[in-house]
């Protein structure tokens, strides 16, 4: 693609949308009338541990349609939903394509959720069936008793009580499937999101999901068939589900999965290892694997061909340090839960460090004012998607009135403000609302605040994004204390401690002032604005 004519690629681009299409046949089943893609590696795949396993795509499938009729067995059916709390473990993969090819609902969730988090996914979705592992299980029975929605629990190894034994069922089911005859526009899975206002919001999307994200694969991420694609996210997370699982399948790569925290060396080695040729990550992982000291004299990297990063901005100067050690461009990209990455920079295309590109072939995009007008070069308005797009979201799950509210006439409206350029390179400026993008992860404020002023000693509470120059920005709180409390270092330390057992830990202040009183417009609103702005002055070099 080096000589590639972004204008032709653009114009000429035309979508083909069948009227029945599977997500699920269409990821692996497809593959298999192809004699040399039978017993080709799908999925590489190592625990932290040293385990290790390997899949074909055959087997992929095999198992796939096995969980399929696990399900129907215990009476799931098209539209029914179901939610995956599993690690980077290959029986996700089996989960979430038993589940599309039968027609069922796959919600997946972090396996950082707390109780309460699990309990309100359960609850708003009104899920059927819970598949995790006997590390996570624990949680959900917490909850059950609120879950009126919640038939079964479904453990992948060793079951208690009435659980169900993933292998157990798997290992009596028929390897043959029928099919679900889905519609391309039909419900396939959800993903929750975090917005700043109410709780998480289940973006629904359809089965032509993976068609309308082809222009993601075929220019952005670039596949080969050859590929060996790895992210170092987990695949609870829509950008991994995407890139580094349903495109990289629909599009015959090799995968790599690691179930372990993030190390950037261990990475390395993995990379090296498996022979890695296209890695998808986050801004953080990068300037972490930048620290390791001659990581690119070290290791064996020379199979890495491509390289992608989205979840926040990429600082030009990672992108320059990235490419002067391994001789890679890492291409950034922008995206959202709801639409993936539409705006990325595409091998071929003049790249402009720091710019989130162009709109992919296929993807319509502007930059426009609270009318849902596009407004004028080099002039700051929301990021909007053209409504029609086949890669956009359904909606939100049972909430009408919210997924109103993100469309302006003929646009679905991102919430992230950018300015267009002189030559059509749009440029990220801000958040339009107060979301905060932490180390790849969207924390709602609102879901913090709300945690925070749990703790006995917590009156009220502000949260918003302070800089930080690993992780882009981190999470601070500035909270007000009831009356008996003082503000101790102990007390801080408490109330951190207090979050991580009640939030995902990604969602915790690193960084908490004790404050008199906060900013409030006359409404009495918090004026968060005006909070971040304070920490983006203070965090300025001098």
């Amino acid at each position: 693609m080096e000589d590639l004519d972004y204008d032709l690629e653009y114009t000429k681009w035309k979508w083909d949308i069948p009227e029945y299409f599977n997500m699920g046949f269409d990821a692996v089943d497809k593959h298999l009338s192809d004699p040399g893609m039978k017993n080709k590696v799908a999925l590489y795949w190592e625990h932290e541990n040293g385990e290790t396993r390997k899949y074909t795509y055959w087997e992929m499938a095999t198992l796939s349609n096995r969980f399929g009729n696990v399900l129907r067995e215990i009476g799931l059916k098209k539209g029914d939903r179901f939610l995956i709390r599993l690690p980077n473990i290959p029986e996700f993969q089996m989960v979430f394509l038993g589940g599309v090819k039968i027609g069922a609902v796959p919600i997946p969730s972090s396996v950082m959720f707390k109780p309460k988090e699990v309990e309100y996914r359960i609850q708003d979705s009104e899920a059927v069936l819970c598949v995790t592992t006997p590390e996570y299980v624990d949680q959900v029975e917490q909850i059950r008793g609120k879950c009126p929605s919640l038939r079964y629990i479904m453990v992948v190894g060793e079951q208690k009580g009435d659980q169900l034994s993933f292998y157990g069922k798997l290992a009596k089911a028929s390897r043959y499937l029928e099919i679900e005859r889905t519609k391309a526009e039909d419900m396939a899975f959800f993903c929750y999101t975090s917005g700043t206002t109410g709780m998480p919001k289940g973006a629904v999307h359809a089965h032509r999901w993976s068609i309308g994200n082809d222009p993601n694969a075929f220019y952005w991420q670039a596949f080969r068939p050859d590929d060996i694609v790895a992210h170092t996210g987990a695949l609870s997370w829509i950008y991994p589900l995407g890139n580094a699982f349903i495109y990289a399948w629909r599009n015959r790569a090799s995968v790599l999965l690691y179930e372990g925290r993030f190390n950037p060396e261990k990475w390395f080695h993995l990379m090296e290892k498996y022979q890695v040729t296209n890695l998808a990550s986050v801004p953080t992982s990068y300037r972490m694997f930048l620290t390791v000291k001659d990581f690119e004299k070290r290791y064996d990297l020379s199979t890495l061909k491509h390289c992608i990063s989205a979840g926040e901005p990429l600082n030009p100067e990672v992108i320059s340090e990235w490419k002067r050690r391994l001789g890679i461009q890492i291409y950034d990209g922008i995206g959202m839960t709801e639409c993936m990455v539409y705006l990325s920079n595409i091998p071929g295309m003049d790249i402009r460090p720091g710019s989130c590109g162009k709109p992919q072939p296929g993807h319509v995009c502007a930059v426009v004012d609270d009318e849902g007008l596009p407004v004028r070069q080099g002039e700051l308005g929301t990021l909007a998607v053209r409504k029609d797009d086949p890669g956009l979201f359904l909606e939100y799950w049972n909430k009408t009135d919210k997924t109103a509210e993100c469309y302006k006439g003929d646009w679905f409206l991102t919430g992230d403000t950018l300015f267009i350029d002189k030559d059509g390179y749009y440029w990220f400026s801000a958040r339009g609302d107060d979301l905060i993008m932490t180390a790849g992860y969207r924390v709602s404020p609102f879901e913090v605040e709300s945690a925070l002023i749990e703790h006995p000693a917590v009156m009220e509470a502000a949260v918003v994004a302070s800089p930080d120059e690993m992780r882009g920005v981190i999470v601070k709180a500035f909270l007000i204390l009831n009356q008996g409390y003082e503000p101790t270092d102990d007390l801080r330390s408490d109330i951190q401690r207090f979050m991580k057992e009640n939030a995902a830990p990604y969602k915790y202040p690193r960084v908490i002032d004790f404050v008199d009183q906060l900013p409030k417009t006359q409404s009495g609103k918090i004026k968060r604005k005006q909070l971040r702005e304070q920490e983006i002055e203070k965090k300025r070099p001098i």
